[in-house]
């Protein structure tokens, strides 16, 4: 039952690190687009998805509520048998990414600092309704 608990926590473990990649990337691929012009960057539903994400992210860390997906694959990986994360999910893994041990208000700030310039992009660069839904327009006629 221990490889049950082990794969389950594995699996939340890679979609950590999707939500983790889809803000980081997500964030770089806006800028790239609002530099190249591409249309799909501005997609209202993709940017507000992006922006609640990271904004849950840096409430978290202000609040000092730890992660669901970090409480859910520490559960898992207690069960299994395995040792659950020092201090979270991206600290433990920039710890042994980097070799490099932060206090929890450092994480806390970044996220903060990338959620300002999520929020930023946002509002400079913002996104537009979809094609089929232009402002003014009478679709009851």
């Amino acid at each position: 039952m221990s490889d049950v608990y082990s794969l389950a926590a594995d699996a939340v473990l890679l979609l950590h690190a999707a939500v983790v990649l889809f803000v980081l990337a997500g964030q770089t691929l806006i800028c790239i687009g609002w530099w190249r012009g591409w249309r799909w960057t501005r997609a209202r539903f993709w940017r507000a998805v992006h922006l609640t994400t990271i904004g849950c992210v840096a409430l978290q860390g202000w609040c000092n509520v730890a992660c669901p997906l970090t409480l859910l694959e520490n559960w898992l990986r207690v069960r299994g048998g395995a040792r659950p994360y020092r201090s979270g999910f991206v600290a433990d893994w920039v710890a042994r990414l980097l070799f490099y041990d932060a206090p929890a208000w450092v994480f806390t700030f970044l996220y903060s600092a990338f959620a300002l310039l999520v929020i930023a992009t946002f509002v400079l660069y913002p996104p537009r309704q979809n094609r089929g839904c232009k402002r003014g327009s009478n679709h009851a006629k």
